[in-house]
């Protein structure tokens, strides 16, 4: 047998009987060293296959040898067998080990080619911003922590105790019918208000007490003003002498300072179980409408009491506000599930 014209070498093969029984250990050995030369040699994967055909397919020499076993007895079937098997696995892995090598540099070739230079600046970068629900949440809090109030933060699931009973809103009160709660089971629940972080913290702390509570609730809601998810922004201030005129001196110098602008600004009568009196909350639109735009009232003393801090000696107020309503006012938005179809052609216009 001589070489292989793909492996593009003179030199040969050892020239050995095509008898099994003519064959000796030394001369296999030889022979499998000599392979294993020439498929080191090869350079290219088509070389490297017509190595294996002429070293290994059905007329090569080793073919030849191992198809005489069955004509041998059994001790030399078990000798020529065992000498047989170590030649044949010694090309097998030969090749195996080229073709790996073969493979590693035309990768390292093609990525040499196809070298990317990350030194250049990117193409069609857009720097980000933040989400407008956000933006607006950041303004809100940034009015009441200038004005002394403290931010506050809660579970979304919450039990029926803090969501409703601490908050005067018993199992049988009608105003739970204002709210289509998502419910786990009979005790835990979906927060539907950021209410129960104020009940927390009156548990918690003493008075004098200045809260923000801006979060996610949630509500099974769902159409151009509504959402089943969605945010806002509740304030809590109990002291030894809160009053319903401190209450209304906050929220409309809160109104401006939102708005940049000098509004009109009216408290309607309302009511919420958990603050008594209580008050909607309208601004005076430029097309001369009114716009009701959040709720307020003195806590009840029913909730005080539930919280451990006495009623006859402390007052406090609340309020409240959806802070996707107040987005929709400041940007001039009239749909409020906008704010959570991630188009980007509408939220770039925030940036």
């Amino acid at each position: 047998m001589t070489t292989p014209a793909a492996t593009n070498d003179s030199s040969a093969l050892p020239t050995l009987p095509t008898e099994l029984i003519e064959l000796n250990e030394a001369q296999l050995n030889e022979f499998a060293s000599a392979a294993e030369t020439f498929i080191t040699r090869a350079t290219e994967g088509r070389a490297l296959q017509e190595l294996r055909v002429q070293l290994t397919g059905k007329k090569s020499l080793l073919t030849s040898w191992s198809k005489q076993m069955g004509k041998l007895d059994s001790n030399d079937k078990k000798t020529y067998g065992g000498w047989l098997h170590q030649v044949r696995s010694r090309i097998q892995e030969a090749l195996t080990s080229q073709q790996q090598q073969l493979e590693v540099a035309a990768l390292n070739a093609k990525l040499e080619t196809e070298r990317i230079d990350i030194s250049l600046p990117a193409r069609g970068g857009q720097k980000g911003h933040l989400h407008p629900v956000t933006m607006i949440t950041q303004r809100m809090q940034q009015f009441f922590v200038q004005a002394g109030f403290n931010v506050a933060t809660g579970p979304e699931v919450e039990s029926d105790y803090y969501n409703f009973e601490a908050l005067n809103i018993p199992s049988h009160h009608p105003a739970r019918a204002m709210h289509d709660t998502f419910y786990f089971d009979a005790h835990y629940l979906l927060r539907t208000h950021t209410s129960p972080v104020q009940i927390r913290t009156m548990e918690k702390s003493a008075p004098p007490i200045r809260i923000i509570c801006p979060g996610r609730v949630y509500r099974n809601d769902s159409d151009q003003t509504h959402s089943p998810m969605f945010h806002q922004l509740e304030g809590l201030m109990v002291t030894e002498s809160s009053t319903f005129a401190d209450l209304k001196g906050l929220i409309s110098e809160f109104l401006q300072a939102f708005f940049g602008k000098e509004l009109t600004v009216r408290f309607r009568p309302s009511f919420f179980p958990f603050t008594e009196p209580s008050a909607e909350v309208d601004i005076l639109a430029d097309n001369g409408k009114w716009l009701e735009v959040m709720g307020c009232g003195m806590v009840h003393p029913q909730v005080l009491t539930n919280c451990g801090i006495d009623a006859d000696k402390y007052t406090g107020f609340a309020f409240g506000m959806g802070i996707e309503r107040f987005a929709m006012l400041y940007y001039g938005i009239d749909d409020l599930r906008l704010f959570f179809q991630n188009d980007i052609r509408f939220l770039k216009q925030f940036g």
